[in-house]
């Protein structure tokens, strides 16, 4: 945490203070105004692509949700650690595309970089070729670092569904070490993801396509719980520490119509007209494991993947109004 907020504060006081030396800063006007269609699509679908980098910051905000079970007072806890991971970055994550537009050199400067992260030649322009190299190391650190909790999050996961018996292997994938760490749903993450990794050597249109179809089951899910608790279960869950009162159903709709449209993005191709080499795959893995998944639910047994007493259970507890929860509700909500 420590090492990203430093690098958090580096870039947003000694990268500007490195430009405004250099080449100086992008007005107003090119940063808020200012478009360039390099994707060959129509001008409105040219800026929506635009939201493909920058909602990549308001996702894996739920890490602290997949390592609930081993948290304690996990109802307030990892229910406020959501919260405050998409505030932090949302807010912060705004900032930072704000103040990288400002801090990015003309276009025709930007496109001659040609290299793959154009920020190491960026910085390298701005702060020098000593500062850069430490900027660069920084951030990959950075980068390391939250790949490592990505991994450790993602294994818990991982691990949940293995113990209920859906995944290949699940009798090894969900066996826990005897201090009581899912090691062994942490290898095959750590495998799976070194794996899709190394898809960069052969072809960069798979990589692209695979890192995009990464990212489209994050974002469904986010929009799908949007959507169902806004049609199934808009006065649902009463008993929550968060109950958002009369604000529940713009949350739902809100969530729903922007994880949408960020989807729709994810799956999209990113240059026309599409190709072979720019078509992006991710629309077809998705659509594949989708297929596979509906397969799968009429083949195996629910009590399998699924057990009602848990279900029951949970909704139970879920719906549960205390008397001080409904004069709460009924509080926030009149």
């Amino acid at each position: 945490m420590g090492l990203m907020m430093l690098d958090f504060f580096l870039c947003v006081i000694w990268l500007p203070i490195g430009v405004s030396r250099t080449y100086g800063f992008r007005s107003a006007k090119d940063v808020f105004t200012m478009t360039y269609n390099g994707t060959g699509a129509p001008a409105g679908w040219n800026w929506i692509l635009s939201f493909l980098f920058a909602a990549g910051t308001l996702t894996g905000f739920d890490a602290s949700g997949h390592i609930a079970e081993e948290t304690k007072n996990a109802s307030v806890v990892a229910a406020r650690g959501l919260f405050t991971s998409a505030v932090a970055t949302g807010v912060f994550g705004f900032a930072t595309t704000i103040l990288f537009l400002f801090c990015t050199p003309d276009l025709d400067t930007l496109f001659s970089l040609g290299a793959p992260q154009p920020f190491v030649q960026i910085y390298a322009l701005a702060l020098g070729r000593g500062a850069s190299i430490f900027m660069t190391i920084l951030a990959a650190l950075g980068l390391i670092m939250n790949t490592s909790i990505a991994i450790v999050a993602a294994s818990r996961l991982i691990f949940a569904v293995a113990r209920d018996g859906v995944l290949p292997l699940s009798w090894w994938i969900g066996r826990v070490s005897a201090d009581g760490q899912p090691r062994n749903a942490v290898t095959v993450m750590y495998v799976f993801g070194a794996a899709l990794l190394c898809t960069i050597l052969p072809s960069q249109v798979a990589f692209t396509s695979l890192v995009s179809a990464g990212g489209v089951p994050t974002i469904a899910a986010y929009g799908l719980i949007g959507l169902l608790r806004l049609t199934m279960t808009p006065n649902g869950f009463r008993s929550s520490k968060f109950h958002l009162g009369r604000f529940r159903i713009p949350f739902y709709a809100a969530t729903a119509f922007f994880n949408a449209i960020v989807f729709a993005v994810d799956i999209s191709p990113f240059f026309f007209p599409v190709t072979a080499e720019t078509f992006n795959f991710a629309c077809t893995i998705f659509g594949a494991v989708t297929i596979f998944a509906i397969i799968m639910y009429f083949v195996t047994p629910e009590e399998k993947w699924l057990r009602p007493e848990a279900v029951r259970q949970a909704q139970e507890a879920a719906d549960h109004d205390s008397g001080e929860d409904d004069s709460m509700v009924k509080a926030t909500e009149g």
